[in-house]
């Protein structure tokens, strides 16, 4: 079984994968994070993992104000835990440090292992040193449904709730977020690519178990669970990204 990184905007099936990995044997850290309304059946992250990424975010992020005057002025920059909801520009890089990179190593220590979390997009440049030959697996849906499903998140979770975002904000993190994937990260080590569809119709799974030479349950895919649909208008940059990702999984668009 191949160590993988689970990578991807939030809302975009990268939970659905991580639960095909532990009823693998995959190790994905402990504790995990509880299920909440939009993962009811677990979101399958790692405190651990969240919060090495949440430490190396805040590196490079601007930080509110304390108290309300930082709710009032800046409710567009996320606060702790939020930030996997973060818009982090391209070419702004993010580094570890030593005391990060040793609670990482420890994490990679435990074998075969599969971590997700959204901020991997942004994060991974700073954890390649300790994963030696794992593979990548990037996780995507139609920006839209992405951004919708994101935005249904920030109102069922009172945690997002100081967290001004709409939908044009919402699309500007996924964009952000593939952007670092395809332009950064994805030139170095063995990627595979899979729509959210692909894994419902049940082809997405069996790639993704030859991808990681391990046995896939595919009765934990349940199509039921999909609620968000592709509404409102995407800019035509965003959908160039979008065909771009679905031609790399092999995914019609039209």
């Amino acid at each position: 079984m191949r160590n993988c990184l689970i990578l991807g905007s939030g809302r975009s099936g990268t939970s659905l994968a991580a639960s095909l990995a532990q009823r693998a044997g995959y190790y994905l850290g402990e504790p995990l994070q509880p299920p909440n309304a939009g993962n009811p059946l677990g979101r399958f992250e790692s405190f651990e993992v969240n919060a090495i990424n949440e430490a190396l975010l805040a590196r490079v992020l601007p930080r509110r104000p304390k108290g309300w005057l930082g709710t009032l002025l800046m409710p567009h920059v996320p606060l702790p835990r939020q930030r996997w909801l973060a818009a982090v520009p391209v070419g702004r890089r993010i580094r570890s440090t030593p005391a990060l990179t040793a609670r990482m190593a420890r994490l990679t220590a435990q074998q075969p292992y599969c971590f997700k979390d959204p901020r991997f997009s942004y994060t991974l440049p700073a954890w390649r040193p300790v994963l030696n030959d794992a593979g990548f697996v990037c996780m995507f849906r139609h920006p839209a449904a992405a951004a919708q499903s994101i935005l249904r998140e920030c109102q069922e979770e009172p945690g997002l709730h100081s967290l001004a975002l709409d939908f044009d904000g919402a699309l500007r993190v996924w964009t952000l977020m593939y952007r670092h994937i395809l332009e950064r990260h994805c030139h170095t080590g063995e990627w595979l690519f899979v729509h959210y569809e692909q894994l419902l119709a049940g082809d997405g799974v069996t790639r993704l178990a030859a991808f990681l030479d391990a046995g896939l349950d595919a009765s934990l895919v349940n199509p039921a669970l999909r609620r968000a649909q592709p509404t409102g208008a995407i800019p035509e940059q965003v959908q160039r990204l979008y065909q771009d990702l679905c031609t790399r999984a092999g995914w019609t668009w039209l």
